[in-house]
């Protein structure tokens, strides 16, 4: 009887050791998931243009959804990060969801080492529809799209109207925030 009570014992415990291996392996994967860079774009450059990568909502809003777009060349490489937020700005061409209400504006884009510093109009916080899910489509198609057209920008700062964004409605943007590319969704 107390052999049968101890097997039962380390079979549980041996179940137990081997879902929360099977967890921690799980965590694991999808930390290295969320800091692997994909590819750079090609960037092609046809008579004063530049082919851009731009990260926009799905259609079912579940994830960040790419859309090439052409943009003028430029040599500032704050300039060319300040024209593909005006993309974002300007919304999807295809059957895709804009990301960021279209009365935001740029009053500037700063590049500080590997963090751009972009500082926009209240209109972005406040015409963001409710809910932490169009906060975190809208903050990182940002920086998402940033980080993939323009490698050496490891992070994005978020200011509103000159000041620190520290809140955005349920998103904590008091620290320079890092791409995560799995909210991507192949479409």
């Amino acid at each position: 009887m107390k052999s049968a009570t101890r097997r039962r014992r380390m079979a549980l415990l041996l179940a137990f050791l081997i879902c929360a291996g099977l967890l921690v392996l799980l965590f694991l994967r999808k930390y290295e998931m969320s800091h692997m860079r994909p590819p750079p774009p090609p960037q092609q450059q046809e008579a004063g243009t530049l082919v851009v990568t731009l990260f926009f909502a799905s259609p079912d809003d579940q994830g960040l959804v790419r859309e090439a777009r052409e943009i003028d060349a430029c040599s500032d490489p704050a300039a060319c990060a300040e024209e593909v937020i005006e993309e974002l700005i300007n919304g999807p061409v295809g059957e895709l969801s804009p990301t960021i209400p279209a009365t935001t504006a740029i009053h500037s884009v700063r590049l500080e080492g590997e963090t751009a510093l972009v500082d926009l109009t209240r209109q972005f916080a406040e015409g963001l529809p409710g809910g932490s899910h169009s906060e975190i489509m809208a903050v990182y198609s940002v920086v998402d799209s940033l980080a993939f057209n323009f490698p050496h920008i490891k992070k994005v700062k978020f200011l509103l109207e000159g000041a620190d964004a520290s809140l955005l409605g349920h998103l904590d943007l008091s620290s320079p925030l890092v791409p995560d590319f799995t909210l991507e969704k192949t479409p």
